[in-house]
């Protein structure tokens, strides 16, 4: 019988689940990269691609594995010994990506950087007047920049060899400190390794006592970012040009919806910006009661995401209409995507704002909740799996908060480099293939095929019946079973055919070292699953088909019933064979 210190926590309010939820699916990808997207690939019909994924491939997805966690009750690697054993290396190829993604946490520290700095009048990046900055600087929010600089500007975005703004100076020069490449490492940014520090430090006593701990912090990181949403958004939409960005935003574009191109980063979008196959959707599931309403839940989280990213574009083409109008140049000039657009493009358009410091700290606050919530989730993701796995040990007292103490610090070490002159190479290169798309694709693929067809798509339907009282339409087990795996199979295969090595947005181009490396990492990242099967498949007595059974199927139900696997035996004229225990699968 399990002592208390062994039993499993549990959230002790329902809208904790839902803050942490909202705070882990409502991430960066939402503010930096839907709004650019839509821009660069139709406009208002990239919307089409894009629920037409979230419909058949996001939703299914969610929905699926949040039920997975408060059905097993169990974290992202354990689950599958309660669902179908052979697929529990996917709980392994989960744990990989995590660990790749909680490179993201530089992105914080960059933000901090920022947020410190926002105080200062006038703002360092508004001017040309500071130790990083060379002769080739340009002063954009000055008096005269429109008249005697607009086509040095165009010039610069064409050559890039003539004149920089200061804005981009600040970004390469005064933060990053950017060297010539990946291979030139060079001196560690002391101010930016404090940042990541403070980030990380952060994050421990955000999750240090579980969900008692991320109960509480949720109730701010979840809020306050809409706060600072609503904020912008209102103060952007009344700035001089802000329609005119919006109508870029979402002008209409029909002859994009041919283009392949835009139906795989619509996909992309969905999968990133939803959260699936990440492990974390799973752990906090696992958290619920078993009585939650988590089919209810879960549709209203996908709602609230989409909405989220359809109105943070509001307030980011507004205020890069209104930068587009002050300085007398073309939209397009202005707009940027993912890091470009946080640390270049919105801090340019803030600093020609009246009040530019309010405006700049309430992005960069935001920009730093967003990423928190995602960055802490990951964190207890990769935490409750090891305790799931080692329970007798690890739900001792304290013996949580030493390995957390031990794990932040292993990783704020390797992220050291980050914080030199050359990291910002290593990081695009362990974004760009350490937590891929065809990553996700892959361990999406797999958890649909162990749910949909091992555990069974109509049985987990009874389940979530059984869990809340309502049942799953219909739609939700042709996606589990037949359209979400054929589309990420589809998906999965172009992205292979649509293969670009990673450059930088400066052109430069990366050794063959740091490729071999990054496909390395992809490979890392799936590379668990077969391993896992392979060898529980040799380790298990009897035919390759007994072994195939005792694997395919669940060895109980997390009731405890071993009837249906004795069955399946039985009808297969099987000699009886013990169900494989937990610690054995």
């Amino acid at each position: 019988m399990e002592t208390r210190a062994e039993k499993r926590e549990q959230w002790k309010k329902k809208r904790e689940y839902i803050l942490a939820a909202a705070g882990n699916v409502v991430g960066l990808g939402n503010l930096w990269r839907f709004p650019y997207l839509c821009y660069k690939n139709g406009g208002g019909v990239f919307l089409l691609p894009y629920f037409f994924f979230a419909a058949l491939c996001g939703v299914p997805l969610f929905l699926l594995e949040t039920v997975i966690g408060q059905y097993t009750q169990e974290g992202a690697v354990t689950c599958w010994t309660k669902l179908c054993p052979l697929a529990q290396g996917t709980g392994f190829s989960l744990i990989m990506i995590q660990l790749y993604s909680r490179t993201y946490s530089i992105i914080l520290a960059w933000a901090l950087f920022y947020l410190i700095y926002c105080f200062q009048d006038p703002l360092p990046w508004a001017t040309c007047n500071n130790p990083w900055n060379s002769d080739r600087c340009v002063d954009l929010i000055s008096a005269n920049w429109t008249a005697a600089h607009s086509s040095n500007m165009t010039v610069n975005r064409t050559s890039g060899n003539l004149t920089k703004s200061s804005v981009s100076e600040f970004w390469e020069r005064g933060v990053l400190s950017m060297s010539g490449g990946i291979e030139e490492v060079g001196t560690v940014k002391w101010e930016l390794l404090l940042c990541l520090l403070a980030c990380w430090v952060a994050c421990y006593f955000c999750i240090w006592k579980g969900v008692r701990s991320t109960g509480k912090v949720v109730y701010f990181t979840a809020v306050f970012p809409y706060v600072m949403l609503a904020v912008l958004l209102v103060r952007g939409l009344t700035l001089p040009g802000a329609w005119q960005g919006v109508v870029y935003y979402l002008y209409p574009d029909p002859s994009r919806l041919a283009d392949l191109q835009v139906w795989m980063e619509a996909c992309a979008q969905v999968l990133f910006s939803y959260g699936v196959a990440s492990g974390t959707l799973i752990t906090l599931g696992s958290y619920n009661k078993v009585k939650n309403s988590c089919y209810r839940d879960s549709l209203w989280l996908c709602v609230l995401n989409s909405g989220t990213s359809f109105v943070a574009g509001f307030a980011v083409f507004s205020a890069l209409g209104f930068m587009a109008h002050k300085q007398g140049i073309p939209i397009n000039m202005v707009v940027e995507s993912g890091p470009g657009l946080a640390f270049i493009a919105f801090p340019q358009a803030v600093a020609m704002m009246p009040l530019p410091q309010l405006w700049a700290a309430c992005f960069f606050i935001m920009l730093i909740l967003l990423g928190l919530d995602t960055l802490f989730a990951g964190l207890e993701t990769i935490t409750s799996s090891l305790i799931d796995i080692f329970p007798r040990r690890m739900r001792r007292p304290w013996r949580r908060e030493i390995f957390l103490v031990f794990f932040c610090s292993v990783c704020f070490m390797l992220q050291i480099p980050l914080t030199a002159q050359g990291g910002v190479y290593l990081f695009q290169l362990i974004d760009y293939y350490g937590a891929n798309g065809a990553c996700i694709l892959f361990v999406s693929v797999v958890q649909c095929v162990a749910v949909g067809w091992a555990f069974g798509a109509e049985r987990m339907r009874d389940a979530v019946e059984a869990m809340t009282g309502q049942r799953p339409w219909v739609l939700f087990k042709l996606c589990w079973r037949y359209f979400t795996p054929l589309i990420c199979t589809v998906c999965f295969i172009c992205s292979f055919l649509d293969y670009q090595p990673l450059t930088s947005s400066r052109g430069y181009v990366y050794p063959d070292w740091a490729y071999h490396l990054g496909w390395a990492m992809a490979l890392s990242s799936v590379v668990g699953l077969p391993i896992w099967a392979i060898g529980k498949i040799c380790l298990i007595k009897g035919t390759l088909r007994q072994r195939l059974l005792v694997l395919w199927y669940p060895a109980s139900d997390p009731g405890g019933s071993t009837t249906n696997k004795r069955n399946l035996l039985s009808e297969t004229e099987m000699k009886p064979m013990s169900a494989p225990s937990p610690d054995m699968l």
